[in-house]
């Protein structure tokens, strides 16, 4: 739960409680589940949530009170991922918490809150009562769709949810994932990454190529993130190399992070405006 976060899409990350149940394959080897075995903070599956401290809340304040340090340095709003050990739309979840923190989401505008969960069908009975027609200008709401099913299942509860940046996680790959090119609403952004860590799967880097064409010609910013591993990668997989090879040959990310030679890493186009406190 550091204030940096490695992860190549956010600047931090930020858990107000910690502790989930998985739902579907993606969960499987969920990386958040080893943490809380090797840490003890936190009993996986149907078990009580625990709140992070209060000193670990003053974070986002911290972060935001060099916001405009932070944006005159790089040129853009610092991101932050809520929640990497949790869901923001836990059923599991104290109300009470939730609702603190929509309060420090809102003292916290100069920041973007990236929202990424695996329960979307629970977003629009949590949000907050000021949410208005278009959402907090400083809130990305996402899910994960590790494959083309968990997308099409997850995806129309998104889509009916207004939201400064609607995206998608498909993250784990275990499966290939096409975007339908007549559907009313598309993401705005869609991270993609193959599985890391014991007994990760297979990804197909077809996958990938399929995937980020799809965005390129829908209007969706793609960013693909990792292989997860060597094996996945297409020198290796498809170009004969041996492991040795393509890690010399590409380093970005786990497994390496090249597609084809190219680092497909983009971001959608956020609004900047201020969030106004009703």
């Amino acid at each position: 739960m550091a204030e940096f976060s490695k992860i190549e899409w956010t600047d931090h990350t930020f858990n107000p409680w910690t502790g989930c149940t998985n739902v579907s394959p993606g969960c499987d080897h969920c990386y958040a589940e080893a943490w809380s075995k090797r840490s003890g903070h936190v009993k996986w599956g149907n078990n009580p949530r625990k709140r992070t401290t209060e000193a670990y809340w003053k974070g986002p304040l911290i972060w935001q009170s060099r916001a405009d340090q932070f944006a005159a340095q790089h040129g853009r709003r610092q991101r932050v991922f809520c929640a990497s050990l949790a869901d923001v739309f836990d059923n599991q979840a104290d109300k009470a918490w939730r609702a603190d923190l929509w309060d420090l989401i809102r003292q916290c505008r100069g920041l973007d809150w990236l929202l990424l969960t695996k329960r979307p069908q629970n977003i629009r009975k949590m949000l907050p009562a000021d949410w208005g027609p278009d959402g907090y200008p400083n809130v990305w709401l996402g899910f994960t769709g590790e494959d083309q099913e968990r997308y099409d299942q997850r995806w129309h509860h998104l889509a009916a949810v207004p939201a400064a940046v609607r995206f998608v996680s498909y993250e784990p790959a275990i499966g290939p994932l096409r975007l339908d090119p007549a559907a009313p609403v598309q993401p705005d952004w869609i991270i993609s990454g193959g599985e890391s860590g014991p007994g990760a799967r297979f990804m197909d880097p077809q996958w990938a190529r399929d995937i980020v064409a799809d965005c390129y010609s829908l209007g969706v910013a793609p960013f693909f993130k990792q292989w997860g591993r060597y094996e996945n990668h297409p020198l290796v997989s498809e170009g004969g190399r041996s492991i040795d090879e393509a890690k010399e040959a590409d380093t970005l990310g786990k497994g390496g992070g090249l597609l084809d030679g190219r680092l497909v890493r983009t971001f959608p186009d956020a609004r900047e405006e201020a969030f106004k406190v009703a």
